[in-house]
């Protein structure tokens, strides 16, 4: 595989989806609010170019080409904002602090998280506008390797099982009631064939703990709206079979996997799998085949995926977005 070629088709993926969003919020589907980072409801997620291109740019960086750039991230995956502002797609916009700030908290899907740099802005200032007293990061989808226990929080069942009131570890996240990948009917059955989903060129799968629709449940991330099929995932069971799936929750909502040992979710873990578009009914169902995909099926391979976290070749990737 080669890197740069990797690379470039993780930046086209961010491109696509940036594009995505944008088409949507002009066709009314982009409100919502109450998210962590203070999402402003009155912008819907309506991005003007401008605002795309500087999603794009930081999203590439951060995500992808930061060890490239010269960019040092720490451990939780945060960079200087004023070295961020000096790399060269970014530069060449020259945006102002506001409109940095604006991409972090306004994002549709809050892709982007900033403090205070506490090596420069020792008070933790938050009113500060200079980029130097500020520190940035993407929240998820980097193909960069980083450490998952400083980057995001671990999802953990609570002490007593059934118990509702039982808490988890300090610092995990309860497991949520749904886990959703979306992908899509061209790489249903590469998924198949691999034994399970697989990141791919990215670091994790991704998964969503809803359907893009469900705006009144706070799901903001995690899935592209167009994906044709949902698999659910049964996480509470790789977890009490002690299976070495470490999941994980970024702040953004998304839920993240490496997979076992194998970099991989196993099939039997598929607790359903339905077709999303076309009529098409569930496909999986406690971890057995219960149908194939029909004959006559229209089938696309979407632009900028790579597998859809299937075994495959260069064609798709293994993550919701």
């Amino acid at each position: 595989m080669d890197p740069d070629a990797d690379a470039a088709q993780l930046d086209y993926a961010d491109r696509l989806e940036d594009m995505a969003t944008a088409s949507s919020a002009r066709q009314g589907r982009g409100g919502g609010g109450g998210r962590r980072g203070g999402r402003s409801g009155g912008s819907g997620g309506r991005g003007s170019r401008r605002e795309v291109d500087l999603s794009r740019a930081l999203s590439r960086l951060l995500r992808h080409q930061a060890g490239n750039a010269g960019v040092e991230l720490d451990r939780e995956g945060f960079a200087c904002l004023d070295q961020v502002l000096q790399w060269g797609p970014i530069r060449s916009l020259a945006p102002t602090f506001a409109e940095i700030l604006n991409a972090v908290h306004n994002s549709d899907k809050q892709r982007f998280a900033m403090k205070p740099n506490p090596a420069t802005n020792p008070d933790l200032d938050e009113s500060s506008t200079d980029p130097s007293d500020w520190l940035i990061r993407a929240n998820q989808g980097h193909s960069i390797k980083l450490d998952s226990e400083h980057l995001l929080k671990p999802l953990a069942l609570p002490s007593k099982e059934g118990d509702s009131s039982a808490a988890v570890p300090d610092g995990a996240v309860p497991v949520p009631p749904a886990v959703i990948h979306g992908t899509y009917f061209a790489f249903w059955p590469a998924i198949v064939a691999s034994g399970g989903l697989k990141p791919m060129g990215r670091n994790h799968v991704h998964f969503s703990t809803g359907l893009p629709e469900d705006a009144e449940a706070g799901v903001i991330s995690g899935m592209r709206s167009d994906a044709e099929v949902l698999v659910y995932v049964d996480v509470a069971a790789s977890i009490r079979d002690a299976a070495g799936i470490k999941w994980w929750m970024s702040d953004n909502g998304v839920v993240l996997t490496e997979g076992d040992a194998d970099r991989l979710v196993p099939l039997k873990y598929f607790r359903e799998v339905v077709g999303r578009r076309q009529g098409v009914g569930v496909l999986w169902k406690d971890g057995e085949k219960a149908a194939d995909l029909p004959e006559g099926l229209k089938v696309r391979a979407p632009q900028g995926k790579r597998g859809g976290g299937g075994g495959g070749g260069r064609g798709g990737r293994g993550r919701g977005r």
